[in-house]
């Protein structure tokens, strides 16, 4: 065994495992998003809400939430609490959906427990604001080590997102 893996903190080893398994991390955090949100909904007494998952990221949304007829287009993003992760890549083709915004959840490393969200969005019937126009890049460069351009994708920072303590704020903004 490796011996700085093993005299690893806790905390260091989640974050370790959060890397190499972030396909599953990012499923497993999706899921429990959802929950929250309709157990909060269901306990509000709001029970006309459809969930779409989309198989594909092509559109520039994870999944679809309508309800009382207000239609929201999400991409989810992730960080975990104490990353220092200060922005994200935004597909320009959520511009063109119907209440299109991005939800990026905070999480505790250990626990999975959804700690905050970031908001970036419209009111409900609105469009997704405009992106701005830094060009994201691809995390891995080439074959020659030049980290290629993604031209759909735009580079949003943190700091452009409304920070949101509770479920309850989360699902104001996204339906009133």
């Amino acid at each position: 065994m490796d011996v700085a893996a093993a005299e690893a903190s806790p905390e260091q080893k989640a974050v370790s495992a959060h890397s190499m398994n972030s396909s599953l991390r990012e499923q497993a955090l999706g899921h429990i998003f959802l929950g929250q949100l309709l157990a909060h909904m269901w306990s509000n007494n709001r029970h006309d809400i459809e969930v779409l998952k989309a198989e594909v990221d092509y559109g520039g949304y994870d999944v679809v939430l309508e309800c009382d007829g207000i239609l929201r287009h999400v991409q989810l993003k992730t960080r975990f609490r104490g990353s220092t992760v200060a922005q994200v890549d935004v597909n320009t083709k959520l511009l063109a959906k119907p209440g299109g915004c991005v939800i990026w959840v905070e999480f505790d490393p250990q626990t999975m427990t959804l700690d905050k969200f970031y908001w970036f969005g419209g009111a409900p019937g609105t469009p997704l604001p405009a992106l701005g126009g830094r060009i994201s890049k691809h995390s891995r460069g080439n074959s020659l080590g030049e980290k290629n351009e993604r031209p759909i994708h735009r580079v949003v920072p943190k700091g452009r997102f409304e920070v949101l303590d509770s479920i309850a704020a989360l699902v104001t903004k996204l339906f009133g």
